[in-house]
């Protein structure tokens, strides 16, 4: 008999597929076995005459007269054929002592979750007593998981394969190793590796990792044989030799001029990230000012790095969408030229269109980051490390033997701090990557609490041999600390800005809240002889890129401009104003606000005002406010000459000082805290994703006993938890432009996956993410359409909230226009 995984797609071909796509993947650390062996199983259920019958009445094998019939949609996902595999791995290595259990325990949670995303070790919930969810799972009836059906119906080839491997001695002595390793310095100090926070937290993501490369193997395999159109454009990890983007690369630098003083600087900044690409893999520091030219810098150091050592990929980690466009741009003009297919080489990925709950044609659409460069962002990165489902865990293999450029580190999420240090190290000590944090502030994430995860620095890790003279060097603006009773109100504002106009030229005034910019911006709109911008979230990047092209231009040509911007414009956006006004923020965002003033040292210094403004409330802006707080004790402390800093409020030693006092402030939110109201008890992801104490003292309050299990994570749990920011965005494609008009009736009209995959790549240019209580609100005023029925893709119908000045908007303007209806 045949068995059907799919249609068009026999079970013997699927699994031997996802099997030989997971050992190859699984080979970057050295676990090709093991990820060969839960590729075979994972579908092991789907041998049982309920699934077969399910299938095929689904694909129309058996027809709705014969009756075998069941109806297929109202059984979908109620079959289950995860549990049979799961439970065949645990049965057989759970015999050979704690190390089969802790091995099979692993390869069984990859199993049984590989529809889910990773399934609670310990389970529990509001009201809810914790039990013990993996023996659960592994002691359901035969009735349900068919296991002594499928034993007897397996394919023959695939029953041999199974017994070799089982039969390997690679297969225990290989994940063995990499436990041993994880648990070393335990095992040394004579510390239990099962009560310590980071040996328990890296053995959850060995979990998640090998979770990962079953997750993407079973969507490709899926996918291809599905579309065999699509399987054509994927790489595959054939990509172009690293020795020709190099010399892409060395080509365009060789380009640059070193008229000035600053261009010898950068070229010097430049220099010594080649030279450092010659180092072992680790944790490498990038500190230089803003202005220094980091993007190629650091550009240069993962190219060479990654041919020197062998590496798969570049991943670039931005903090937010608002630069990933600029900075992409540019790398992609030196690394991709025209004639080769855009995204082969330099690929983004930063939109959330499809929502969490994928269905079955989404999944098909989700990147995978098969390409050489990849430009993403931290929320996507960290949804990759600890989200839920399985949409972003998919990824967590590419970030094996790679190099990760972290731009713009100082944004990372403070609540996040200590399981990104951990997840950082494991990575660099397990997995063969590289990790370079790029930043005029660095965050001292090698100084935080050991014991619940700090970065390894090496005595090497910073690349630029004399940071505080580099400084020095490209110090290039005065701060002015113009604080004051009682604050500035927005018409002193915009006078002190129309001021620096007639004196610097240019004026770029930052402010905390989009509210702020919208109030300031309609002051200073009406100005008569210079052109006033606004730009902040809520217009989609192709929006922000024409306004930010017109405004270098004007920069350039010597003409008078003022912006008014959010905090989106200091991650890295390349623009030179003559002078810049911070409303009161972390010393931070300060220096980066400073970054966008006399960037190119055109003026021997330009001013960069520090107000405090009168209205401004901050009150759901904490991490602003908490920085604010700390930057004023500093200015303070400057001012009345407690404080020296050098003569820089700028200077490394200052930043140093505020990060020392902003993680004091904020030590106890580092393990990212959730409360009782969350999960059921107050505790903390680090906890949970770790030893799980709390949850271990509830389960033998309940049991009188331990639970029997080595691996004790309330994974799912956790990601559900999870969140990069505290309100969930969903992206929105907005019809800015005709392009984006265009781009929304042909998504309309788009039914073939590989064409809706080229246009949702597109798409990211023209989407705007809102939070929650923003999409009820559109939703409600019947504003948002999806692209198509059950394709959960949405679109902004009503061209009258969208305008040109503030982008999206929660009210109607103009005349009514709708798409695709």
């Amino acid at each position: 008999m045949v068995y059907i995984a799919h249609k068009n797609h026999t079970l013997e071909q699927h699994l031997m597929g996802v099997a030989d796509k997971a050992r190859g993947f699984a080979a970057k650390v050295s676990l090709s076995e093991q990820g060969e062996l839960i590729g075979l199983l994972h579908d092991l259920g789907k041998y049982s005459a309920k699934f077969q019958t399910y299938i095929q009445s689904a694909i129309g094998l058996i027809n709705e007269d014969e009756d075998d019939y069941v109806d297929a949609h109202g059984l979908k996902g109620k079959v289950d054929h995860s549990s049979a595999g799961a439970q065949l791995i645990w049965e057989e290595l759970s015999k050979q002592g704690d190390l089969g259990k802790i091995i099979g325990q692993v390869f069984a949670l990859c199993i049984a979750s590989h529809h889910s995303g990773l399934i609670d070790c310990l389970s529990g919930g509001i009201n809810v007593p914790v039990g013990d969810g993996f023996s659960k799972r592994m002691l359901k009836s035969d009735a349900k998981t068919h296991l002594r059906e499928v034993k007897e119906k397996i394919d023959d080839s695939v029953k041999v394969r199974l017994q070799v491997l089982l039969a390997t001695p690679e297969l225990i002595g290989g994940i063995r190793e990499i436990i041993r390793q994880v648990m070393q310095a335990d095992l040394i100090k004579g510390i239990d590796p099962s009560q310590n926070i980071l040996t328990q937290f890296k053995i959850g993501l060995l979990v998640r990792f090998l979770f990962s490369c079953l997750i993407d193997a079973d969507r490709i395999d899926t996918a291809d044989a599905e579309k065999p159109r699509a399987a054509k454009k994927r790489q595959h990890g054939n990509y172009i030799e690293w020795a020709i983007l190099i010399e892409r690369l060395e080509k365009k630098l060789a380009k640059f001029s070193d008229a000035e003083p600053i261009d010898k600087i950068r070229r010097n900044i430049a220099d010594h990230c080649r030279d450092a690409a010659q180092r072992d893999k680790g944790i490498f520091t990038l500190s230089v000012p803003t202005g220094g030219g980091k993007t190629l810098a650091s550009l240069r150091f993962a190219l060479h790095h990654t041919q020197q050592h062998k590496m798969e990929r570049i991943i670039y980690i931005i903090p937010y969408t608002s630069i990933i466009d600029q900075n992409a741009d540019v790398v992609r003009k030196i690394l991709e030229p025209e004639s080769e297919l855009r995204g082969s080489i330099v690929l983004e990925h930063h939109s959330n269109l499809t929502p969490e709950q994928q269905g079955s044609r989404e999944k098909i659409l989700a990147e995978n980051w098969d390409a050489s460069v990849i430009y993403t962002t931290m929320v996507q990165l960290l949804e990759t490390l600890f989200g839920g489902g399985t949409r972003g865990a998919r990824r967590m293999h590419q970030l094996a033997n790679s190099v990760l450029v972290f731009d713009e580190i100082q944004t990372l999420p403070v609540n996040t701090v200590h399981m990104f240090c951990n997840a950082i190290n494991f990575l660099v000590e397990h997995c063969g990557s590289t990790v370079v944090l790029c930043t005029a502030t660095q965050p001292l994430l090698n100084g935080v609490d050991p014991s619940k995860g700090a970065l390894k620095f090496s005595r090497s890790n910073e690349i630029m041999p004399d940071v505080k003279r580099l400084f020095d060097d490209l110090e290039r603006v005065k701060v002015l600390n113009q604080r004051k009773p009682g604050g500035w109100k927005n018409e002193e504002v915009a006078e002190l800005a129309l001021l620096e106009v007639s004196e610097s030229g240019s004026c770029l005034a930052i402010v905390n809240t989009k509210k702020s910019a919208q109030a300031l911006f309609s002051l200073l709109r009406q100005t008569q002889g210079m052109r006033v911008f606004h730009l902040s979230t809520n217009m989609c990047p192709a929006h922000r890129k024409k306004i930010l092209a017109e405004i270098r231009r004007l920069l350039e040509d010597g003409s008078p401009v003022l912006c008014v911007s959010t905090q989106l414009i200091e991650a890295g956006v390349d623009v030179d104003f003559g002078a810049v006004i911070r409303y009161t923020a972390g010393l931070d965002s300060i220096a980066q606000a400073a970054g966008r003033c006399n960037r190119n040292k055109r003026r021997e210094v330009g001013r960069v005002h520090v107000v405090n403004p009168a209205d401004e409330n901050l009150d759901m802006l904490k991490d602003i406010r908490i920085g604010k707080e700390i930057a004023e004790r500093l200015l303070g402390d400057e001012q009345s000459g407690a404080e020296k800093f050098d003569g820089n409020i700028l200077a490394p030693h200052a930043m140093e000082r505020y990060f020392e006092y902003y993680f004091f402030a904020r030590k106890d939110e580092m393990g990212y805290p959730v409360s009782k109201e969350m999960i059921g008890r107050d505790d903390s992801l680090l906890n949970m994703l770790s030893i799980n104490q709390q949850a271990v003292v509830d389960y033998g309050r309940e049991h009188n006993s331990a639970p029997n299990i080595y691996l004790r994570q309330s994974f799912m749990t956790a990601a559900k938890a999870f969140k990069v920011i505290d309100a969930p965005t969903r992206g929105i494609i907005v019809p800015y432009g005709s392009e984006g008009k265009e781009l929304i009736g042909e998504l309309c009209g788009a039914f073939e996956v590989e064409k809706q995959f080229q246009l949702l790549r597109r798409a990211q240019q023209f989407t705007v993410n809102v939070f929650p209580h923003q999409l009820e609100k559109l939703q409600k005023e019947k504003a948002l359409h999806e692209i198509q029925n059950d394709v959960d893709i949405l679109y902004l119908a009503d061209v009258r909230y969208y305008n040109e000045d503030f982008g999206l908007s929660l009210t109607p303007e103009g005349k009514m226009e709708v798409y695709c209806v």
